[in-house]
């Protein structure tokens, strides 16, 4: 049998304003590079990636979520909640850290679209 290895799973992410969500990405520190028309690649170091699509549908874009594990939720939220207040970003939102009772406390984010991002930093 074939050895069916795969790595760097990188999923496509809705945006209502492509230039706007690729601004939001990058004020959050991220790498944001357009790879194609309509298309922009988002890295947050060298192992977390996903794609930008210059497409929207509102049910789509509310009904997607992505899940990165952090080292230290209330960072990420006072982080966040900086990029919000200093730029025009209208649409986007933050939550302060919650508890969760599968043992994180995660900060959920909406970003302009209505992606959720589920930042998550693990009970230790």
């Amino acid at each position: 049998m074939p050895t069916l290895n795969a790595s760097d799973l990188r999923p496509f992410i809705p945006a209502q304003d492509f230039a706007l969500s690729k601004r939001f990405y990058a004020a959050l520190g991220w790498d944001t590079r357009d790879v194609d028309r309509g298309l922009a690649l988002v890295s947050l170091g060298e192992e977390q990636h996903f794609y930008i699509q210059d497409y929207y549908r509102k049910d789509i874009a509310e009904n997607t979520m992505l899940h990165l594990t952090v080292d230290d939720a209330p960072a990420w939220h006072a982080h966040v909640a900086a990029v919000l207040r200093d730029g025009d970003f209208a649409q986007a939102r933050v939550q302060p850290p919650r508890r969760q009772d599968y043992g994180a406390s995660v900060v959920f984010v909406h970003d302009p679209s209505g992606v959720l991002l589920h930042l998550c930093q693990w009970d230790r």
